[in-house]
């Protein structure tokens, strides 16, 4: 079982499963990327009161990644993922320019929306272990 963990008023465990899509799912998330993007990505939740649990990218498609966030009580889902996706797509863009080029003429990178869904019913430690093994033949 998951520790609870306080907030303002509250305490809970809201570990939500949120996958991002890169824009026209060009093949652009390399394992540079991926390493740029779970910093980024980490150090927003905590300034939002989340926790990034796992991140990984789909090192196959390389056009997705999958993220594990138990989301703090005080923020919306959609908000979270509209922090997420404004910054790390600007960051991205800017410290990644010459290798994104090709790819995107526009400022953008992910697609528009986010897939999600709540973690509650599963074992964290397969739901752990399913992100780890993204990109990888089964």
């Amino acid at each position: 079982m998951a520790k609870l963990k306080p907030h303002i008023h509250s305490f809970g465990f809201n570990l939500v499963h949120i996958v991002f899509v890169t824009k026209y799912r060009h093949p652009v998330i390399d394992e540079a990327i991926e390493k740029r993007l779970k910093e980024l990505i980490e150090k927003l939740c905590k300034t939002q009161d989340c926790e990034l649990i796992e991140c990984k990218a789909d090192l196959g498609t390389r056009d997705h990644i999958h993220l594990l966030i138990d989301v703090a009580p005080k923020i919306s889902l959609s908000k979270l993922c509209n922090i997420l996706k404004t910054i790390t797509s600007r960051e991205i863009r800017k410290e990644f320019t010459d290798f994104l080029k090709p790819y995107y003429w526009k400022p953008i990178f992910w697609k528009r929306g986010f897939g999600y869904t709540s973690a509650g019913g599963a074992p964290l430690a397969v739901l752990k272990q399913y992100i780890e093994e993204q990109g990888y033949e089964s």
